[in-house]
């Protein structure tokens, strides 16, 4: 893949990128943008062995999910919505997200729940997929979305 086309299919790719790393790093967008420069760098290195078989986007999601994973920061979960804001208000989150109660609630699920919840919900992937991104089977992701839907429910608590 040459730097000219690699540089396209990331301008293209950029704001799912930044959007799912947001929601892994429940709002804090220093840590997203953080990562999503680390999961570039990653990509633009290892780009030589991208097969062009499936989606550039789940290669590279897979590479930021990755990512994410090492990075110690984001992987913090709370026990509550309320021990949540705690934490937030003592941070430079960004507070003006108008889904702020959301990354609240995500911040309560452990990191691959949260994963599967938002690859599944915020960014239209399929089960395989997100399997796949994950390097985890499908019964896995399946079990990690139904425990992360239920947590949320109860976080959020929305009624069946």
């Amino acid at each position: 893949m040459t730097r000219e086309v690699f540089i396209a299919l990331v301008e293209r790719e950029q704001e799912a990128l930044r959007g799912f790393l947001l929601a892994l790093c429940c709002g804090k967008k220093d840590d997203a943008d953080d990562l999503a420069q680390d999961a570039l760098v990653k990509a633009y290195l290892s780009c030589a062995g991208y097969q062009d078989k499936g989606k550039f986007r789940s290669w590279l999601f897979k590479i930021a999910y990755n990512t994410f994973l090492n990075h110690k920061a984001c992987l913090r979960s709370t026990e509550s919505i309320d021990e949540a804001r705690v934490l937030v208000s003592s941070t430079s989150t960004d507070s003006s997200f108008e889904h702020q109660d959301l990354y609240l609630a995500l911040r309560t699920l452990p990191p691959k729940e949260r994963s599967a919840i938002t690859l599944f919900y915020l960014n239209g992937y399929n089960i395989k997929e997100i399997a796949k991104i994950t390097d985890t089977s499908e019964d896995a992701v399946k079990k990690q979305l139904s425990r992360g839907r239920n947590r949320l429910r109860e976080q959020l608590k929305i009624e069946n």
